[in-house]
């Protein structure tokens, strides 16, 4: 009979681990080719963790260096110490922590959802750094057009949730791995069954009963952790930016964190048209079928793009 873990074992490509230490634990992250060759640092969405890009990279061109690593409290990764606050720029940081351990002057980033946000405020904050910068089914900056009124809300939500978990003395809930797969499948529509069993597979741990998830309970809603901007700081992050962009879109994907606004595609298009005019021939957009988890749940229809992509120079990026 075969059990879930063995079906999720199935997916698994050739790959290595790797511990980091940080101040409050260490990172975890996957490896996959020759530290001798180019590097790209792999960033998964919010609650996800490295496996998100276990069926992608085994797609892509071989002679480069793939590090897909876990934030804090995701994954295998350590959640932070007691006090400390979950948002942006702290995974920012985490980035900054993660090249200076592997001795990184320079390097590319591919993202998906949330990790394309992060990847994008650090690629802004430290331009010399970024060679590339892949966002899949994201952009590099939110903009705050219609969370003015919600920004306070959200920094009080956050720091109440933080002070009632650390709070609270319950345990870990314990479910059956069917519990956990259907309530994943549940909160993330976009993800089929294989795929969402290899998120579980890092982002679970077996007990005597079932299964616990990994990651922090003080991690809360995307929104309550990103760094909102507005139309005119997104031009001065755009104009700092030194690397080049690919965006690839999913047709069903997702156009704003907060679902409730993700039918205004007017936020996205404005950022596509900044980009498209500051870059120029450093920008490409590409459209592809498929949902939010596109790279996951279809990484042939990206892997080509981001392949070509990868191996290309600056002056060749014009294909708008």
């Amino acid at each position: 009979m075969t059990t879930p873990c063995a079906r999720r074992m199935t997916l698994m490509g050739p790959m290595s681990e790797l511990k980091l230490t940080v101040p409050w634990g260490h990172i975890a992250a996957k490896l996959w080719g020759s530290q001798q060759s180019p590097p790209v640092l792999c960033l998964h969405g919010w609650l996800d963790n490295a496996n998100s890009f276990d069926r992608l990279i085994p797609l892509l061109p071989k002679d480069f260096f793939y590090v897909a690593m876990d934030f804090g409290g995701h994954g295998l990764s350590s959640h932070y110490s007691r006090g400390l606050l979950y948002n942006q720029q702290n995974f920012v940081i985490e980035i900054q922590r993660v090249v200076a351990a592997l001795k990184w002057n320079r390097f590319s980033i591919m993202g998906h959802s949330f990790g394309g946000l992060v990847g994008g405020m650090f690629s802004c904050i430290f331009p010399e750094m970024v060679d590339k910068l892949i966002l899949l089914d994201t952009t590099p900056f939110v903009l705050d057009l219609k969370e003015k009124e919600n920004l306070i809300t959200y920094k009080r939500r956050v720091t109440e949730h933080m002070l009632q978990v650390e709070a609270s003395q319950k345990p870990q809930r314990v479910v059956s791995p069917e519990e956990m797969l259907q309530g994943l499948l549940k909160n993330n529509s976009h993800l089929g069954e294989e795929c969402a069993w290899l998120l579980l597979q890092r982002g679970t741990t077996q007990v005597a009963t079932g299964l616990v998830l990994n990651r922090d309970r003080r991690i809360t809603l995307p929104e309550h952790g990103i760094d909102f901007t507005s139309r005119e700081m997104f031009m001065r992050y755009i104009q700092r930016l030194q690397t080049c962009i690919l965006l690839i879109k999913a047709t069903q994907g997702f156009y704003d964190v907060r679902r409730e606004n993700d039918t205004d595609k007017e936020p996205f298009l404005f950022m596509k048209d900044t980009m498209k005019s500051v870059l120029k021939e450093r920008f490409q957009f590409t459209e592809v079928p498929g949902n939010h988890y596109v790279h996951l749940n279809q990484p042939q229809l990206v892997a080509g793009i981001i392949s070509s992509f990868l191996k290309s120079s600056k002056r060749t990026l014009n294909r708008l």
